[in-house]
């Protein structure tokens, strides 16, 4: 099977600076914005993107109270296909999420399922007054509706190419590979 390398560590940094700098200038600030990272690759990408956001913010302090985390796993809608995920823990920081403005971040937005789930579920713990979608990789082929906001790389595949997106905290590395797909 062919694999290529598509970002490495620099082009992922790169990409998630200019992500947090978007999420700034659409938020018009940092203030009343939350960032929910969508387990599993999702939490370090919103943590590492919380960090950027308060130190262009002149507040490297306040990165932990603007991140948290969102289990999708009752809202999926493949459930009964015997696709069993173990439950993660949802973390919202301690000012809520009412009338603020949520990031849903993730690592790779396909065909749009998990985006679904997670309004889903952010439905359930209050009413934000934006929701935005921030994803590392945007490969095309929607089954849903469902746009990103910002977008750390569009990354045309066919639907037989598989996305695989490593990250340091959870694999050793930072990269993004591509494999499968046309030999």
């Amino acid at each position: 099977m062919t694999q290529r390398t598509v970002l490495d560590a620099p082009d992922m940094k790169r990409a998630m600076t200019r992500i947090a700098h978007e999420i700034i200038e659409s938020n018009k600030g940092s203030d009343d914005l939350v960032l929910l990272g969508i387990p599993r690759r999702g939490v370090p990408l919103a943590t590492r993107l919380a960090e950027q956001v308060a130190s262009i913010s002149g507040r490297p302090e306040m990165a932990s109270e603007l991140v948290g985390s969102l289990d999708i796993t009752m809202y999926r809608d493949d459930l009964r296909s015997g696709a069993y995920r173990a439950p993660e823990p949802t973390t919202i920081p301690a000012e809520g999420i009412d009338a603020k403005t949520v990031v849903l971040v993730d690592d790779v937005l396909f065909s749009g399922r998990t985006i679904r789930a997670a309004l889903d579920a952010l439905s359930d713990l209050g009413r934000p007054a934006k929701v935005r979608l921030a994803v590392l990789v945007d490969r095309g082929h929607r089954d849903l509706p469902i746009r990103a906001d910002h977008v750390g790389k569009n990354l045309p595949t066919s639907s037989s190419e598989r996305v695989n997106v490593s990250l340091a905290e959870i694999d050793g590395a930072d990269e993004v590979t591509i494999s499968g797909g046309r030999e």
